[in-house]
């Protein structure tokens, strides 16, 4: 068990190509699982020691399922993550030309990253929902209701697919990020260069709450790196936080935050210290956003002008 990995699958997925890049998948046992839900749910039931799961992109934002898996339920810790580039693929039987799509199936956070080539060269095709890209591919390849399959170029050579079009992403610099998680006890040393993710329940939504979270980070210098909201399946409205901050727990500074928020919050679930491998561009480079030349008081005065 020590050894064996579940990941999101089939074969071909982008999951299985991030996790063949990590050396702890030399020599592993690698087991494919049809959802996010069930390669976290083997880690739970101790059929495999970890799993791992897409947690973000950088054109379509977080994987809610697994923001929402790791929230809910029995604990798990966030032991490693790896980001690579993703190129999209349109897949198709052989002998089929893309004038014959009429539908096509891919994981809805790929459809995303391929709208605007759709809406160009394929308008008004119907595109429905696969449980991952690679999970396209192979129902395509044994009969499906859909023509084509968008995944990677990966997938063909495994469900005997054609490649009609390479680079159909509309972004050439889209990458995912993806976590590593096991059961808790596995935690990682400080590597200097950390991350920590954590999901923060507040006792009830009020003016200032967020405002409270985010002062204990920001008085002790820790910076986050990713905060968002998710439901937390309560009632309307009701909203837990999941966010990222650099550091590590061993960290004086954020081990102090992580004692502070215990009391403000109603409860506070620690994902995770980890090696962060997720550099804003392939370089590491910040991208910084051109500041607006609209001084701030022109600014409000326009937006008022539409309510004239």
């Amino acid at each position: 068990m020590k050894n064996s990995f579940a990941y999101l699958g089939p074969k071909g997925t982008f999951t299985e190509a991030a996790f063949l890049q990590m050396p702890i998948a030399q020599g592993a046992e690698l087991i494919p699982a049809e959802s996010v839900r069930e390669a976290l749910n083997l880690v739970r039931s101790g059929k495999v020691f970890g799993a791992l799961v897409p947690i973000e992109n950088s054109v379509e934002g977080s994987v809610a399922t697994t923001l929402d898996e790791l929230g809910h339920g029995d604990s798990l810790e966030i032991i490693d993550e790896i980001a690579i580039p993703v190129e999209f693929a349109l897949l198709a039987k052989p002998g089929v030309s893309i004038s014959d799509i009429k539908r096509i199936a891919t994981h809805p956070h790929a459809h995303a990253q391929c709208v605007d080539w759709l809406h160009k060269n394929i308008p008004g095709v119907h595109v429905l929902p696969a449980m991952s890209t690679a999970a396209a591919a192979e129902e395509l390849s044994v009969g499906a209701n859909y023509d084509a399959a968008i995944c990677s170029v990966a997938a063909a050579k495994h469900y005997g697919l054609e490649s009609l079009a390479k680079g159909i992403g509309d972004s050439d610099t889209a990458w995912t990020r993806f976590v590593l998680v096991s059961k808790p006890g596995h935690a990682q040393p400080s590597t200097g260069n950390d991350k920590t993710t954590l999901s923060l329940f507040m006792h009830r939504n009020q003016p200032g709450a967020l405002l409270n979270i985010l002062t204990e980070f920001a008085v002790r210098g820790v910076d986050l790196s990713r905060l968002e909201s998710r439901p937390t399946k309560q009632q309307l409205g009701d909203y837990f936080f999941s966010l990222d901050c650099v550091g590590h727990i061993d960290d004086e500074n954020l081990g102090d935050a992580l004692i502070e928020l215990r009391q403000i919050c109603a409860d506070v679930k620690f994902l995770g210290s980890y090696p962060r491998h997720d550099n804003a561009s392939t370089h590491g480079e910040v991208i910084d956003v051109a500041k607006s030349n609209v001084d701030p008081q022109t600014w409000l005065e326009n937006l008022r002008k539409r309510n004239d």
